[in-house]
C-alpha cells in the first residue's frame, strides 16, 4: 500500500460524492444524500491515512518531513482542510446540501494533484527546514478552507435569492433544497468568521518564519503582498457586516471576489510570480 494509490482513492471517493449530491439536490433522496456524505468521509479517512504514510514514506527515503513542502503536497492539503471543515458544518448545521458546492474544490484540487503535479518527495530546501512551515501553512489552509465553504456557500445564496427575487419558489424546484437565503448568508458570515482569524494567526506565523528563514519579518515580497491583501478583503467584509450592514447579495460578492484572491495568492503568486516562494511552483 503506498501513499499515490490511497490519494487516487480518495479523488474516486471525492467524485462519487460530488456526484450523488448532485443526485442529491435534483431527486431530494435523504439516502443520496446520506450517501454522499458517507463517501466524503470514506474519502476524508483515506486522505488522512495517505498523508500519514506519505510523511512516513519521507522518513524511508531519508529525507523525512512533514508532507506540506511542495505544490503537490499543499494542494492535497488544501482539499484535505475543505471536506474536513465542511464536515464541520455538515455536523453543526445540518444543512447536507451544501456539499453539492464545496465538494467540487475538494475534488479539482484532488484531480489536479493526482494528474498534473510532481509528487516526487524531495528534500526540504533550507527556507523550509524549520517547525514554523507546520504551523503556518496548517493555519493558513484552514482560513484558505474556511473562505472556500463561504464562496460555495455565497453561490448558493445568489442563486436562491435570485429565484427568490423573480418569483415565488415552487416545492419541486432544485432551488428549493437550498436552505433559506438568510440561512445561506448566516453561515457565510460564520465561515469567514473561522476563517478570518486563522488567516491572520497564518500571517503572524509566516512572518516569523521569515524572520528565521530571512532574517525579517516582512520584505513585501509578492506572497506576503497578496496576503495582506486577502487579510484587507475579510477585514473589509467583517467590517461592512458589523458597521455598515452589508448583508445578502453584497456580502455574497465580496465573500466570492475573497476567495478569489485568496486563490490568487496561493496559486497566482507561486505559479506567475517570483519570490522568495517560488520553490512552491510545482516544478
Amino acid at each position: 500500500m503506498t501513499s499515490s494509490l490511497l490519494f487516487n482513492s480518495t479523488t474516486i471517493a471525492y467524485l462519487a460524492s460530488m456526484l450523488l449530491f448532485f443526485i442529491f439536490l435534483a431527486s431530494r433522496s435523504r439516502g443520496v444524500g446520506t450517501a454522499g456524505s458517507i463517501l466524503a468521509l470514506v474519502g476524508l479517512v483515506l486522505q488522512t491515512v495517505a498523508i500519514g504514510l506519505r510523511w512516513k514514506e519521507s522518513y524511508a527515503l531519508g529525507v523525512g518531513h512533514v508532507p506540506l513542502s511542495n505544490l503537490y503536497e499543499s494542494v492535497v492539503f488544501f482539499s484535505w482542510t475543505i471536506v474536513l471543515f465542511y464536515f464541520f458544518l455538515d455536523l453543526k448545521y445540518k444543512h447536507r446540501v451544501i456539499g453539492a458546492f464545496v465538494m467540487p474544490f475538494a475534488l479539482l484540487g484532488m484531480a489536479w494533484a493526482q494528474l498534473g503535479l510532481n509528487s516526487g518527495i524531495e528534500p526540504l530546501v533550507p527556507a523550509l527546514q524549520s517547525n514554523w512551515l507546520l504551523y503556518h501553512v496548517v493555519t493558513c489552509f484552514l482560513g484558505y478552507a474556511a473562505f472556500a465553504v463561504a464562496c460555495g456557500i455565497s453561490v448558493m445564496f445568489l442563486i436562491r435569492e435570485g429565484h427568490e427575487r423573480q418569483t415565488d419558489i415552487s416545492g419541486k424546484s432544485i432551488v428549493a433544497t437550498f436552505p433559506a437565503s438568510r440561512i445561506l448568508d448566516d453561515l457565510n458570515y460564520k465561515a469567514i468568521m473561522i476563517g478570518f482569524p486563522l488567516l491572520t494567526l497564518g500571517i503572524v506565523t509566516g512572518a516569523a518564519w521569515a524572520n528565521y528563514a530571512w532574517g525579517t519579518y516582512w520584505s513585501w515580497d509578492p506572497k506576503e503582498t497578496w496576503s495582506l491583501i486577502v487579510w484587507f478583503i475579510y477585514a473589509a467584509f467583517l467590517h461592512a457586516r458589523i458597521t455598515r450592514g452589508w448583508f445578502g447579495r453584497r456580502a455574497a460578492w465580496l465573500s466570492i471576489i475573497g476567495f478569489a484572491a485568496t486563490i490568487f495568492c496561493y496559486l497566482g503568486v507561486n505559479l506567475l510570480l517570483s519570490g522568495l516562494h517560488s520553490y512552491g511552483g510545482g516544478s
